[in-house]
């Protein structure tokens, strides 16, 4: 499971400018005004190849009411769910104290947590530190989260105590191996999830009741089918963070971020007689930026009129053209039709996502691409693509080597995208490539020649320059 992360702190420490540095986004709202995080946030990072849960939460300052009492308990929360805290106070501004009412908060929950000072740049790290030493909660750790220094230190210190370890190249294969392929099933509170593991299993596994949330986490089921080994996670619903009221549905969330990464091929359920809401559509965001397998089910299929199936047809298509690449369902969990495709689906996005494919064929895929529509020019040089190979699995990576790869414009990138989708035959699983530039064997070489080589170099030049003159000579005397 991905370590999940918690940033704490007083109002205006710089703890969402921390979580778009861990997250590389602008998911969070940032000012310089205090409690302009209202909710929590989730976000997903990675460090090298170690992934990881970012919680940005709202600030604390121990005298809340109305709206900020109800945005502090939610910051309590995030303390709970999370493996470790990173616990945030300003350098500038120096001890307050909501901070030691959060540190004494912390040491009552013996909870893992690290005391990060920020705001440190132009300050001298050890003066900035030195008061917050009082507060007993271990060495404070100096960062600048506005300009990114110290950041990835920290986090590597995070993820090294907490032990995790990068994957290894053939984790993943030892994994399906032994639970064959790992099925999430995702969606909106009371879209029938557990309606439809129950008929993907044949049997009441999973407690159905017309009610929203009554998953609470997420349930891990092997099984086999027609001699293939799956297993099944039936996940809590997913809703707005803003309906979320009961502290155990908030655990839910993450458990569900968790299973995400953790499966896979995503099945993600959406509820045809609502439509496709805002939230669907955060979600299967999320799978995609996850790089897992997708499986569109639109359920509840059943009882509705032509004319609201081609509305619901018309708004899918309009609002899931960034989804293209998977395969739509319209089902019954309830009564059972159209459950038995999804199985063809899921094992054909699987396929896809598993896919190997030799260097020479995806380079000769590349100078085929390529030769139908060239990169364009930057700076009067033309972009080369050079070669290409893979890079990973589950979801495939493709790399593409050549020379100012960085100068490729987004246009040209979803072009390659979508022919290398189209050729491959890829389905189900979206294609991520990665773009590196090789060094110039000739960078910092201009000037290595000795003394004695230039000088003959300028007198060839000055050779070749006087011929030139006597020629233009002649020609305007003949």
């Amino acid at each position: 499971m991905l370590p999940v992360i918690a940033l704490v702190g007083r109002p205006n420490v710089g703890k969402s400018t921390l979580f778009n540095r861990l997250t590389r986004s602008r998911d969070a709202l940032v000012a310089d005004l205090p409690g302009l995080t209202r909710d929590r946030k989730y976000g997903e990072g990675r460090v090298g190849n170690r992934d990881y849960i970012v919680i940005d939460t709202g600030g604390i300052s121990g005298d809340e009411s109305g709206i900020d009492k109800v945005m502090a308990e939610q910051s309590l929360l995030a303390i709970d769910e999370a493996d470790v805290v990173l616990f945030l106070v300003d350098g500038r501004a120096g001890l307050n104290p909501a901070d030691e009412m959060i540190a004494n908060h912390l040491r009552r929950e013996q909870k893992k947590c690290y005391l990060v000072v920020n705001k440190t740049d132009g300050l001298d790290p050890e003066v900035a530190r030195a008061e917050f030493f009082g507060l007993g909660l271990g060495e404070p750790l100096t960062i600048a989260a506005a300009h990114g220094r110290g950041v990835t230190a920290l986090i590597d210190l995070t993820l090294d105590d907490l032990g995790i370890e990068a994957p290894a190249d053939d984790e993943e294969d030892s994994d399906e191996s032994d639970s064959g392929v790992r099925i999430a099933i995702v969606g909106r509170p009371n879209v029938g999830k557990s309606t439809l593991v129950n008929r993907m299993l044949g049997e009441e596994r999973v407690v159905v009741f017309d009610q929203a949330g009554t998953t609470r986490d997420s349930i891990y089921i092997p099984y086999e089918r027609d001699g293939q080994p799956y297993t099944l996670i039936d996940t809590a619903g997913v809703r707005r963070r803003k309906n979320i009221r009961e502290a155990v549905e908030k655990f839910s969330i993450v458990k569900t971020l968790q299973a995400i990464r953790d499966a896979n091929v995503v099945v993600a359920v959406i509820d045809a007689r609502e439509g496709v809401t805002d939230q669907d559509l955060h979600m299967l965001g999320f799978v995609i930026d996850s790089g897992r397998a997708l499986v569109v089910a639109l359920n509840k299929w059943d009882g509705m009129s032509q004319e609201q199936k081609e509305t619901v047809k018309a708004q899918v298509e309009r609002r899931l053209a960034f989804a293209a690449f998977a395969r739509f369902h319209f089902i019954s969990a309830l009564h059972g039709s159209g459950v038995g495709e999804l199985y063809r689906s899921i094992d054909e996005a699987y396929d896809c996502a598993m896919a190997k494919w030799s260097t020479n064929h995806l380079t000769r895929l590349l100078e085929d691409v390529v030769a139908d529509h060239q990169p364009p020019t930057v700076n009067n040089r033309r972009i080369k693509l050079r070669y290409a190979h893979q890079g990973g699995s589950n979801p495939p990576i493709i790399v593409v080597h050549g020379n100012q790869t960085n100068a490729l414009p987004a246009s040209y990138k979803r072009y390659l995208e979508n022919r290398f989708t189209k050729v491959l035959k890829v389905r189900g699983t979206p294609i991520r490539f990665e773009f590196r530039t090789g060094e110039n064997p000739f960078a910092g070489k201009r000037n290595t020649l000795t003394p004695r080589q230039l000088a003959k170099k300028e007198r060839q030049r000055q050779h070749i320059k006087e011929l030139k003159h006597r020629e233009k000579k002649r020609s305007r005397k003949s």
